[in-house]
């Protein structure tokens, strides 16, 4: 990547905007100096009486005019044992958005430059602090919509995955040590390699191997929540159902058709799982242009979902326009939601060749049957639980790599079965072992690095 590790970078490591406290972090060798240039300690304090891990007040201010720029509390840690590996200072100011930037222009202009986004968690993992598994649990921590997806991240954090993933590549690098070794030193004093012996190691990681891919569709949902899309033909209460999943009155609900004109998104939490959900303009042929906007919009956005729950109105049958959007869902999961059953009895018959993954009745107005869909949204996506007590593999990079791995596995034993030589074996093994290298990061290129830390935000 284009960073230059030598130089001290430093950042706003809060959000912008009002709060109680902002957090300019710096980073490198450097960082003591040019604190210390632009920290003034109360009661005469010198600023070279620091100590290691200790929290000061004082005031910021600037060195060419002595003017005071805010009140602040001031960390100073040493390397090796921060964040980055680096000499680390953490100014604690009032947290407005002009105070953190003065604070950081006179930082920057005594030497620090600015960091590149995720450089700070970059600098943690070239310098060993953790792995590329962990950065990447950083962000997903940032990013977390529900607990559980926030145990994951934490999980992946404290290097659960990478301790799995470590072990079986422990376990077969070990073992092409030896092969290798027997490839290049046949006249050595070692024991010749033996197929038959290693074929059992090579079992039990493809079954490790497995078990953790077993529940990567679960993790990634955990992780990244599930693209959920609410169809059907105007006014038959797709905003009410949003509102009503939301707890809030997000969208404006009219009786008159056509009011949804823009497609709406929320995350909400359910039971667990982060739905994406997105409610769409009712589908139907019109000659509005906003309208037809709109309606492209919903189409688009069927397209890439998940699950779509289809709303129609109880008191009417199926319309042909109805039948031409759900022939269409063929890639993704769908409930039938038959909605206003409060207002009438009747039920529509649903047409053949139609098929749908769940039936449910509702009313927006009553709140009748939506614990139901809720049971059938858990149903359709996650049970609930989890098998195996393997950490949850979360990130679709993560599940590619190991794919990767347990295809060259299965390679290493149709090898052995087919009693080819060794230096067979070891070259399946070797791409194994580049494929979970690339999970840790021992293994991997500048541009899957570069994809990786360049979303971070600037301060982490």
């Amino acid at each position: 990547m284009g960073y230059n590790l030598e130089d001290t970078i430093a950042a706003i490591s809060t959000p912008l905007g009002e709060g109680g406290i902002g957090i300019v972090r710096i980073s490198g060798g450097d960082a003591f100096s040019i604190t210390q240039k632009i920290l003034k300690l109360p009661r005469n304090k010198k600023v070279g009486e620091i100590k290691n891990r200790y929290l000061y007040y004082g005031f910021i201010l600037s060195p060419e005019t002595g003017e005071e720029i805010d009140e602040v509390l001031v960390s100073f840690m040493k390397a090796p044992h921060t964040y980055t590996r680096e000499d680390v200072v953490e100014i604690n100011s009032h947290g407005g958005s002009v105070v953190l930037s003065k604070i950081l222009k006179l930082v920057l202009t005594l030497g620090a430059r600015l960091a590149e986004p995720g450089e700070f968690t970059y600098r943690a993992f070239i310098n060993g602090r953790i792995d590329l598994a962990q950065a990447e649990a950083v962000l997903d921590i940032i990013r977390a919509k529900t607990e559980k997806a926030l145990k994951i991240a934490f999980s992946q954090l404290k290097g659960n995955l990478s301790k799995e993933v470590g072990a079986i590549y422990n376990k077969l690098i070990n073992w092409l040590a030896y092969i290798e070794a027997d490839i290049d030193y046949p006249e050595e004093d070692i024991s010749p390699f033996n197929p038959q012996e290693f074929l059992p190691e090579v079992l039990k990681c493809i079954e490790k191997i497995k078990l953790l891919l077993a529940e990567a569709d679960e993790g990634k949902i955990l992780r990244e929540g599930i693209n959920t899309v609410i169809l059907g033909r105007p006014n038959v209460g797709k905003s009410s159902l949003l509102n009503n999943l939301l707890g809030e009155p997000r969208a404006i609900v009219t009786s008159v058709p056509g009011t949804t004109r823009d497609r709406i998104e929320e995350y909400i939490n359910l039971k667990g799982i982060p739905l994406r959900i997105i409610d769409t303009a009712g589908i139907r042929t019109t000659c509005d242009p906003v309208e037809s906007i709109g309606v492209e919009k919903a189409l688009e956005a069927m397209q890439k979902a998940n699950l779509v729950l289809y709303l129609i109105d109880s008191t009417q049958d199926f319309h042909n326009d109805d039948i031409a959007l759900l022939t269409q869902i063929k890639h993704a999961r769908t409930i039938l939601v038959i909605n206003k059953i409060d207002l009438s009895n009747r039920r529509p018959l649903i047409p053949k060749g139609l098929r749908f993954d769940g039936i449910v009745e509702t009313s927006q107005i009553t709140g009748e049957g939506l614990d139901k869909l809720e049971d059938n949204i858990i149903r359709l996506i996650y049970q609930g639980k989890v098998s195996s007590s393997l950490p949850l593999v979360s990130n679709l990079r993560h599940k590619e790599a190991l794919i990767k791995a347990l295809k060259s596995l299965d390679r290493v034993i149709e090898t052995i079965n087919k009693g080819f030589s060794s230096e067979f074996i070891a070259l399946d093994l070797r791409a194994s072992l580049e494929a979970l290298g690339e999970i840790t990061g021992s293994c991997v290129g500048e541009e899957v690095l570069e994809a990786i830390f360049s979303n971070f935000c600037v301060g982490k």
